[in-house]
C-alpha cells in the first residue's frame, strides 16, 4: 500500500514525449523563471523545527461549518462549484462534469502523522460523486493527487487531463490509459463541442519521493461554452500571470492558490497578497482562493489565508468567493458572502 502510493514514475515512452516540452531539459523540467524550493537555503533542520513546533493557532479551534450538497442533482444553467477544502473542486455546466485535484483520504501526505485533514472536513466519499465527464490533476504533489481516492473513483471517471508524466501514476492505479490525455504548457486540446482546456506555466515543482521534477505541473484555462476558468495549480508569483491575462483576454472566474505560504519557501507558494496581485493579473472578475482550509501544511494560523487574501482583496476592488466546505455556489447568481472563517 505504501509503495503504491508513491506512484510511478515516466517511462520510456512518456520520456520520448517529454522530450519535445519546451522546458524539458537534462532529464527534467523547468520553471520559466529561476525556481527555488528553498532559496534562502535554510537549512532543513531549522525548517523541521518550525513545523514540529507550530502553534496551536494552525487547527482551527472548532468544528469547520460543512454543508454537505447533492452532487448527483446538482442542476444550473451557469457553471455551479463545490469545494470540498484545499485544492479540490468540483464543477458543473451544461451537463458536463469535471473534478479538480480530489483528495479525500483524510491525509495529505504518504505519513499518517503528517498532513492529516481538520476534523469533520472529509464528508464525501466516493459514492457521492456522479460519474466524473472530466478529472483535471494539476500535478502529482500528494495533497492533489490521492490514490486511495482515485482508486475509488476509478470507475466513474470518463476522461483525465493532467500535464506530462503523470499519467504513470494514474495507469499504475488502474485508470485506463485510453482515457488519459497528458499535456505539455502551452498545448490546447478539446474536450467536446463546448470545452476546451489549455496547459499554462506554474511555477512550482513535482515528485512523490526523492526525485523531483520529472513530471509536470500545470495550471489549466478552461474555455467553457460563453466562461472563461483559470484552474490555477500550486505556484510561487509569476509574470506569467499577467502574460495569461493578455493572451486570454480575461477570466470570469479564477481559482488561485492563497495558503501554505512561508518565507522559506516563497517562490513555490503565493503569500495572499501575492493571490490577489495574480488574480488581477489575470484580469479575474471572480477571486476564488484555494490551497488552504483543510490540511496544515505550513505554520501560518488556519484562517489567516482567508483574512488576509479578503483584506487585500477589499482594498484592491478585487471581487471574491469564499463558499462553506461542501457548498454549491452559481457563478454570476446572487450570494451573501459569510465570513464563516472567523471563529
Amino acid at each position: 500500500m505504501f509503495l503504491k502510493r508513491l506512484g510511478k514514475g515516466p517511462g520510456k515512452n512518456r520520456k520520448e514525449i517529454m522530450q519535445g516540452a519546451v522546458n524539458y531539459r537534462n532529464g527534467k523540467f523547468h520553471n520559466v523563471e529561476p525556481t527555488a524550493v528553498n532559496p534562502n537555503n535554510v537549512s532543513i533542520f531549522k525548517i523541521l523545527k518550525a513545523v514540529i513546533n507550530k502553534p496551536a493557532s494552525v487547527v482551527p479551534p472548532v468544528q469547520l461549518p460543512v454543508i454537505k450538497t447533492n452532487l448527483h442533482k446538482l442542476k444550473s444553467d451557469v457553471p455551479v462549484v463545490v469545494w470540498f477544502g484545499h485544492s479540490s473542486y468540483f464543477l458543473k455546466y451544461l451537463g458536463f462534469t469535471i473534478l479538480v485535484d480530489p483528495v479525500f483520504s483524510g491525509n495529505a501526505s504518504p505519513f499518517k502523522f503528517f498532513g492529516s485533514s481538520f476534523t469533520g472536513t472529509d464528508i464525501f466519499t466516493a459514492a457521492d460523486f456522479p460519474e466524473i465527464d472530466l478529472l483535471i490533476i494539476t500535478h502529482d504533489h500528494y495533497d492533489h493527487l490521492d490514490y486511495p481516492f482515485i482508486k475509488q473513483i476509478a470507475g466513474k471517471v470518463k476522461k483525465v487531463v493532467t500535464a506530462l508524466g503523470v499519467g504513470s501514476h494514474l495507469e499504475l492505479w488502474g485508470i485506463n490509459e485510453n482515457i488519459i490525455h497528458e499535456i505539455a504548457w502551452g498545448e490546447k486540446m478539446p474536450v467536446n463541442n463546448d470545452l476546451d482546456i489549455t496547459a499554462l506555466p506554474a511555477r512550482h515543482f513535482s515528485g512523490r519521493s526523492f526525485s523531483r521534477f520529472n513530471t509536470l505541473w500545470a495550471s489549466f484555462a478552461l474555455q467553457w461554452g460563453t466562461y472563461k476558468i483559470y484552474i490555477g495549480s500550486d505556484s510561487g508569483y509569476s509574470k506569467e500571470f499577467a502574460r495569461i491575462g493578455k493572451e486570454f483576454g480575461k477570466f470570469d472566474l479564477a481559482f488561485l492558490e492563497c495558503g501554505q505560504y512561508n518565507s522559506y519557501w516563497p517562490q513555490i507558494h503565493m503569500f495572499p497578497e501575492e493571490t490577489v496581485q495574480a488574480a488581477r493579473d489575470l484580469k479575474a472578475e471572480i477571486l476564488f482562493p484555494v490551497h488552504w482550509g483543510k490540511f496544515v501544511l505550513s505554520t501560518h494560523p488556519w484562517n489567516q489565508s482567508a483574512i488576509r487574501v479578503t483584506e487585500e482583496a477589499e482594498k484592491r476592488d478585487q471581487k471574491y468567493i469564499i463558499p462553506k466546505i461542501g457548498e454549491a455556489w452559481y457563478l454570476g447568481k446572487a450570494y451573501e458572502q459569510e465570513q464563516w472563517w472567523n471563529i
